[in-house]
């Protein structure tokens, strides 16, 4: 053993020329640095400072709600009824809020009614460059809960009273987001 240590120290390893670091473009890469000249100035010298991005990739779960988003994602609006007592609701449950058994899904009208509406002049940053907005509650007959959304290809600035009733239609992105916001209706 002791002279395979020596026979491998004795070795010389073959000329292979400067020993480097391969050069990639990911990261950082800056040019030009300023650098003076007198290396007095150096204490003068500025900061040098990078912007970077910075990323983070979140896993999020909709859980119970999968199949809501989904459906937005290909253009159906879901609501869920219960299986025991047949309570419809339009904004999904798991479970029923009267008696507490499971619902099952079901596909929603693209049809609906405007139950009441209100005129948004401050929003959440989504939606504050889009303000004033109109919000309303959607009803279909049969479904026992109202559906919040917004109403686009109405004026926000002259809201009236027979909007109340009035028959909508759901629209959805084309890119869904897998938001509330992928569906929104529009005057039928």
């Amino acid at each position: 053993m002791a002279g395979a240590k020596r026979e491998r120290s004795n070795r010389k390893l073959p000329d292979e020329g400067p020993v480097a670091l391969p050069e990639t473009d990911d990261g950082t890469i800056l040019f030009n640095v300023p650098f003076p000249k007198d290396l007095a100035q150096l204490k003068a010298m500025a900061p040098i400072i990078l912007k970077q991005s910075y990323q983070i990739d979140y896993i999020h779960s909709y859980g119970q709600d999968s199949p809501f988003f989904a459906g937005l994602a290909n253009g159906k609006l879901l609501g869920t009824a219960c299986t025991k007592c047949g309570y419809k609701y339009a904004t999904p449950k798991l479970h029923c809020m009267d008696c507490g058994s499971e619902c099952d899904w079901f596909e929603l009208p693209q049809i609906g009614a405007v139950h009441t509406f209100t005129v948004c002049y401050f929003g959440s940053e989504e939606f504050l460059k889009e303000t004033p907005f109109v919000l309303i509650l959607v009803e279909w007959p049969g479904v026992d809960t109202l559906f919040l959304s917004r109403l686009l290809g109405v004026d926000p600035l002259n809201p009236s009273l027979d909007w109340v009733g009035m028959k909508v239609q759901a629209k959805f992105r084309r890119l869904s987001k897998f938001k509330p916001t992928d569906v929104y209706f529009v005057p039928a």
